[in-house]
């Protein structure tokens, strides 16, 4: 199943008498629970059957060298002069993990990586969090170390922070690391507390449509929503001083005093955030019962104040929802990611996925000329060693 990773590891890096290890880690698909994870609320996410695996052998100096399938050719760096990198347009995700490491207080030995991604990049569906962990993981037990899933989805948030710059929340790390196959992980992102909620989609499938529009939440306004969310909180404080996160306020409390927010920005951001955590809980207790009708009412709950609230959908996006909800047997359909060009995610018959994906894919083409794909992934597990 390796023999063709291992060959062209070969070819890149040659041969020595060092053993090859092989490390893998998924993407994600969140179902419901968007742009909320830093503002302490719940998501409702699952790992996905896409991987990013990754092959690695040590070296007896201190360069690490990084190799991914499609690009073809090789980063390498110095370890201990790790801060010269991080402008690096493929590799400083991989190299702010091993900084990160050595940040905590691990060592980190020099090797050679090869990553192959079968996370579709810039989709939306986590590739930046499942080459994180994955790498995490392989720099870590490399190293001699056994730190738990948990820690190294920390780990793997705290490098995107302080390496790549994107202030991101913890979910897609924490999915990376800990999803569990054929469940969806019910997370609370102010203690890490977490809930496998199983996905049982009786005779339904969730099909994901990529726009095919690229995306970079590090030129976005990924931060400037985070700026926005932590204004709000800051005013919400004097009806609710304990408060420490915006979901930490109930959205009767949030509409009760909402006066205490001028800005009609930031009182629409304020809005999603609470309202989206509430549609995760509600999301979550209907997948526990069954209720797949009422679940698919929330997606659509949720994409319309992403888009109109939060103001992180796009055009694509919102004509791949539009469209998909026009088809039959489709029972929800949302943006899923960030946003700003990525992913919809839909709950669709399975007896009607080819036409969904003829129809669906038609409308989009007509109406803004780009090509979508189509994935229908299996729910997978975290992060792990293959061997």
């Amino acid at each position: 199943m390796y023999k063709h990773l291992y060959d062209e590891f070969y070819k890149i890096f040659g041969k020595s008498n060092e053993n090859i290890r092989i490390f893998k880690s998924p993407g994600r698909v969140n179902l419901i629970g968007e742009h909320i994870d830093y503002n302490g609320g719940h998501v409702l996410p699952a790992a996905l059957s896409m991987y990013t695996t990754v092959l690695v052998r040590k070296r007896n100096d201190n360069i690490i060298r990084l190799y991914a399938t499609d690009l073809k050719y090789v980063v390498q760096a110095e370890l201990d002069r790790l801060l010269l990198y991080k402008d690096y347009k493929w590799g400083n995700y991989q190299l702010g993990i091993a900084y990160q490491l050595m940040t905590e207080g691990f060592s980190v030995p020099g090797c050679d990586m090869l990553f192959e991604d079968k996370v579709p990049l810039g989709s939306g569906l986590s590739s930046s969090a499942a080459i994180e962990v994955a790498t995490s993981l392989a720099l870590n037990r490399l190293g001699g170390y056994d730190t738990g899933m948990k820690e190294l989805a920390i780990i793997s948030q705290m490098a995107e922070h302080n390496y790549v710059g994107v202030k991101c929340g913890i979910m897609d790390q924490f999915t990376s690391a800990m999803g569990k196959e054929g469940h969806a992980v019910l997370l609370d992102c102010r203690d890490l507390s977490y809930e496998y909620i199983p996905l049982k989609t009786a005779g339904y499938k969730l099909v994901i449509a990529n726009t095919n529009k690229k995306r970079s939440l590090g030129e976005s306004a990924y931060n400037q929503r985070r700026y926005e969310c932590e204004n709000a909180l800051l005013l919400m404080k004097e009806a609710f001083p304990d408060a420490k996160y915006l979901c930490d306020i109930t959205i009767d409390g949030l509409m009760s005093n909402i006066n205490l927010i001028k800005d009609p920005v930031i009182r629409n951001r304020a809005i999603h955030v609470v309202s989206e955590n509430d549609r995760v809980l509600k999301s979550a207790d209907a997948l526990k019962n069954g209720n797949l009708e009422s679940f698919g009412e929330m997606m659509v709950k949720s994409h319309e104040s992403l888009r109109d609230l939060y103001e992180v959908s796009c055009n694509e996006l919102d004509v791949l929802m539009e469209a998909a909800m026009l088809q039959k047997g489709v029972i929800g359909s949302r943006m899923t990611g960030a946003g700003f060009g990525g992913c919809t995610v839909s709950l669709v018959k399975e007896t009607t996925i080819d036409s969904f994906m003829d129809e669906v894919g038609s409308m989009y083409k007509e109406k803004t000329g780009y090509e979508a794909s189509f994935y229908v992934s299996d729910i997978g597990g975290g992060g792990t060693e293959v061997f």
